[in-house]
Order: structure tokens, then C-alpha cells, then sequence
């Protein structure tokens, strides 16, 4: 089966680790490395180095998007890309030794309406039959409209295709009424959806059954350090996995997508799913910049299924 991924703002993701960060003062890195970036992107680069079927969707134009294709030929990324004026942004960001990402994001090419519609017909335009998954992944750049990813959907329901939405603010809200079948928020943009503060995994768990009630399907809320939490009419599952030497948690949420609806396509139960997700997602912390884990850098990540403590705090 194949995942379909739509990346309206795609980018070239610089990485450059520093001993600490000091605003306002002169830095020595000690590495840096470029990868291509988005969320969307991010997660076909996941499913591609797992040696799973997908199809990344996304603008390009100028500089940058000549380095992404190149970027893309080299990790073996199949993909459709739609001619865009301007050039898509290069992204900058700044990792500490234990982990800790700062991140200066450009805000992307301006897309005209011809543009907007070229997206979408591009996504429509590579159905098949093995298609499992359309992802929806990221923030909108300059003059897309904030109802992408709803109008997305709603022509998506047409083809009869399942739809994940991972955005944020205003477009995962006009996503959101649209009634995607899942969706991935971290635990700041669930709180944002919804309007008020989550300060426990309890408060969480009520967020994201309201949305439930709504007429979403699943909702799975990436928790950082706290792993991952899946809700469904049915179920209320939290994994965990402890990382002791995390690198760069660039990406790590697109991972955990990707290892989610990887599980998913294959007809896994909710259980399993998550646990792939959570698999992949901390496998990516271990890694440099935004780089995707290969199956070697998942084998030895322990993720557990534990009993919610719905009282909990989180940060």
C-alpha cells in the first residue's frame, strides 16, 4: 500500500550543532549537515528509508527546489512536484548537545490560486487502487488559503481515500471541521485546537476525546518525552520510550507519523500502531539533523504500553 504525502511548504533543513547557544554572539559548529524538510516530506523520507510505498506531493521552484530534487534522488524519494515561482525556503536549525533545537523557519514562496489547485489536482492525480493513506502535513506559505488541507478532505472523500492532517493553528482548525480520519497534533497544538490549557495527560486524553465526539476517528497527540497518546472511540493508549542519548528531535514527530500510518496500511490494530510510531519517533532523536532511522536504528528502541495516568503533569 502506498502513503501519499502533500507538502503545501516544503523546505532545504540546515543543521548546525553548537557546544551552546549564546544570543547575540559568535558560534563555532561543530557539524552541520543539510537535509530536505517538511513535515510531509519528512515522513515519505521515514516510509522510504523503512522500504515502504510512498509519494511525496509538494511545490517546488528556484534554488532550493533544485536542491531538494537533488536531495530526494539521493534518498530515493519518489515524488510529483508542481512548477511554482519563487523559491522554497531553507530552513535553519541549531542543536545543542543535549538536544535542544532552535529553529529559524523562512515562511516559503507565495502561492497564487492556479497554484493552490495545482496541489491539490496533484495529489488527486497519483491515486490508485494501493493507495492507503493522503497525508496532509505542515504549515501553509504565503497566499495559500487557510482551508487547504479541509478542501483537501473534501474532495478526497469523493475517492474514498483515508486522510491524516499533521498542522497546526488556523489550518488544522479549518482541517479539523472538515473531519479527517486522524489526526497528529504535539500537545501545544492540541491545546491551541481546542482553546484552553491541557496541563495533565488526563486533561489531554478529555481534548482529544472531544474531538472524537466531533466525528474524527483517531486522534494521536505526540507528547515529547512523554511519548505518545492514542484516542479513539474505543481506546485510550499511551507508549513511552526512554532515550538516553537524544541528538535532534527535528523530524522526530513526522517519524512517528510515518511508523503510525505505516503500521496502519498493513491492517495493524491501534496497539501496534502506536508502538511503531513511538518506535520511530525515538529513533529519530537519536539521529543527526533531521535524518530518518533506517530498521538498524530502530532495533533496540524499548517503547512500553502503559496504563495512562490521567493525572500526570505535563510540561
Amino acid at each position: 500500500m502506498t502513503i501519499v504525502t502533500l507538502t503545501p511548504n516544503p523546505s532545504v533543513d540546515r543543521t548546525i550543532a553548537v557546544p551552546d547557544l549564546r544570543r547575540g554572539e559568535v558560534h563555532r559548529a561543530t557539524s552541520s549537515r543539510i537535509d530536505p524538510g517538511g513535515k510531509g516530506i519528512n515522513v515519505s523520507r521515514a516510509l522510504t528509508a523503512q522500504s515502504a510505498a510512498t509519494l511525496a506531493v509538494f511545490p517546488s521552484g528556484g534554488p532550493e527546489g533544485a536542491l531538494m530534487d537533488a536531495l530526494l534522488t539521493a534518498a530515493a524519494v519518489p515524488r510529483h512536484t508542481v512548477p511554482v515561482e519563487g523559491t522554497l525556503r531553507m530552513n535553519v536549525a541549531v542543536v545543542e548537545p543535549d538536544g535542544t533545537t532552535t529553529k529559524l523557519n523562512e515562511p516559503g514562496p507565495t502561492l497564487g490560486p492556479q497554484d493552490v489547485e495545482g496541489l491539490i489536482d496533484g495529489v488527486l492525480g497519483v491515486l490508485d487502487t494501493r493507495t492507503s493513506w493522503v497525508v496532509g502535513c505542515g504549515s501553509l506559505p504565503p497566499g495559500a488559503p487557510e482551508d487547504l488541507y479541509a478542501t483537501l478532505i473534501t474532495r478526497l472523500r469523493e475517492h474514498g481515500v483515508r486522510v491524516a492532517i499533521d498542522s497546526s493553528q488556523a489550518p488544522l482548525a479549518a482541517a479539523v471541521r472538515a473531519r479527517p480520519h486522524l489526526i497528529k497534533p504535539n500537545h501545544e497544538e492540541l491545546a491551541e485546537l481546542v482553546d484552553r490549557p491541557l496541563p495533565t495527560l488526563g486533561d489531554v486524553r478529555d481534548a482529544a476525546a472531544d474531538l472524537i465526539d466531533k466525528g474524527l476517528e483517531r486522534v494521536v497527540v505526540s507528547l515529547g518525552r512523554d511519548g505518545a497518546l492514542l484516542v479513539d472511540e474505543d481506546t485510550c493508549l499511551h507508549a513511552v520510550a526512554t532515550i538516553g542519548d537524544p541528538l535532534s528531535t527535528v523530524g522526530a514527530g513526522d517519524c512517528l507519523l510515518a511508523g503510525l500510518l505505516n503500521a496502519l496500511s498493513v491492517g495493524a490494530d491501534a496497539s501496534t500502531a502506536l508502538i511503531s510510531g513511538v518506535t520511530w519517533g525515538a529513533a529519530a532523536v537519536r539521529l543527526p539533523g533531521s535524518r530518518v532511522p533506517a530498521p538498524a536504528d530502530c532495533q533496540d528502541i524499548v517503547v512500553s504500553l502503559v496504563e495512562p495516568d490521567l493525572a500526570r503533569p505535563l510540561p
